[in-house]
């Protein structure tokens, strides 16, 4: 039985291509810190690697610093960034709501803004909540588990009216719609390739020229002295292809994944009228639908619907196995039997539109069982 991959939110497939730019980069053993020329070699890929980055987001490249991944990204923003006072969301990713705990156990006042049933934080909550001691504000671009996008540049402008830093998680962002740096204004953007057809374990943090922030690394001089370690060279390599990709076929893919997505929703109406959906229609991450059919059992469901050949998700992937009630759509207003039993269905490049057939087919049986 050929499976249907639907999760493509908590991570997407590598493109063939990325792996053959990694694969050839293997072959290079030198470090990049390294003086001798198979280190300067491995140097002078990474650099040109940043500058295709760095050209994709519209920054400059002595802004992109390479990390880990989007959860080291959003810890060093939040650590090392914040002040007397931060300002985030209720809906963000659990890497930046873990970071504001370990904060305020430090003395450092959080204030977690409501959103609306759509998902939208309100300008004018941003705003009110905004203090002279207020160092940081925290907000993400595209929701995880239900898709809305944020309106960044508007909320990034209150805060800096008030000069206070601002740093949006676009983890969920990068690759999948437009994300340009320089006309959001932001001052510090988390982003991981393994979200658009790129490798895991790699990923960068922007930083605006000027913004000060201490190393959230310390030992070697790698990253223009603020990320210690021996640089990701084949990651890196890899996730500078997979982003050249995602950003030159963006037009294309975004009208093939929206395709999708409305396909999904309307199949899933014409065959269970009773089903819901969470999120925002005009502003919304193109693959991602957060759906609830009333007295269904999301674990059971999605148990049953991988044994039938389907992989979709709970939720955020990294929350997963937590049998809690979903953070984001408790925030939007969702009861906890809802919020606990939503299933996240989410869509990429790869996927067909008997892909959506098939699951439509399959949901409504596992739901008729």
């Amino acid at each position: 039985m050929e499976r249907v991959y639907l999760d493509n939110a908590a991570t997407t497939k590598i493109r063939p291509e990325v792996l053959d730019v990694m694969v050839r980069a293997y072959s290079e053993f030198g470090n990049p810190s390294s003086v001798h020329r198979e280190g300067q070699h491995a140097k002078k890929a990474i650099e040109e690697a940043r500058d295709i980055i760095a050209f994709q987001l519209n920054c400059d490249p002595s802004e992109i610093v390479f990390t880990s991944g989007g959860t080291e990204s959003d810890n060093w923003a939040l650590k090392c960034a914040a002040g007397g006072h931060v300002i985030t969301s209720k809906i963000e990713h659990p890497a930046v709501l873990r970071s504001c705990e370990m904060l305020e156990k430090h003395g450092v006042r959080v204030t977690y803004l409501p959103v609306d049933k759509h998902g939208f934080v309100s300008p004018d909550s941003l705003e009110k909540a905004l203090t002279p001691d207020t160092s940081l504000v925290s907000i993400m671009m595209a929701n995880n588990e239900i898709g809305t996008i944020e309106p960044i540049r508007e909320l990034c402008g209150i805060a800096h009216e008030h000069g206070v830093l601002f740093h949006t998680d676009a983890v969920q962002a990068v690759g999948s719609v437009s994300v340009d740096i320089r006309n959001l204004g932001v001052d510090l953007l988390s982003f991981s390739a393994h979200k658009f057809y790129g490798p895991k374990g790699i990923g960068g943090l922007y930083l605006k020229k000027g913004t000060e922030i201490s190393s959230f690394l310390n030992g070697g001089s790698q990253e223009f002295h603020m990320r210690a370690g021996t640089q990701n060279v084949q990651g890196i390599l890899g996730m500078a292809e997979a982003l050249r990709l995602a950003v030159d076929e963006q037009e294309e893919s975004i009208s093939h994944i929206s395709f999708l997505r409305d396909l999904l929703k309307k199949t899933l109406i014409e065959k269970i009228p009773q089903v819901l959906f969470h999120g925002d229609e005009s502003s919304a991450h193109p693959g991602i639908v957060n759906l609830y059919v009333p007295g269904m059992d999301g674990e059971k469901t999605l148990l049953l619907l991988d044994v039938k050949g389907f992989a979709c998700s709970g939720g955020a992937a990294c929350s997963s196995k937590d049998s809690s009630v979903s953070h984001v759509l408790t925030a939007i207003g969702a009861a906890d039997e809802e919020a606990k039993n939503s299933l996240r269905i989410s869509m990429g490049v790869f996927n067909k539109v008997e892909d959506i057939f098939s699951f439509v087919s399959a949901f409504s049986s596992v739901l008729n069982s």
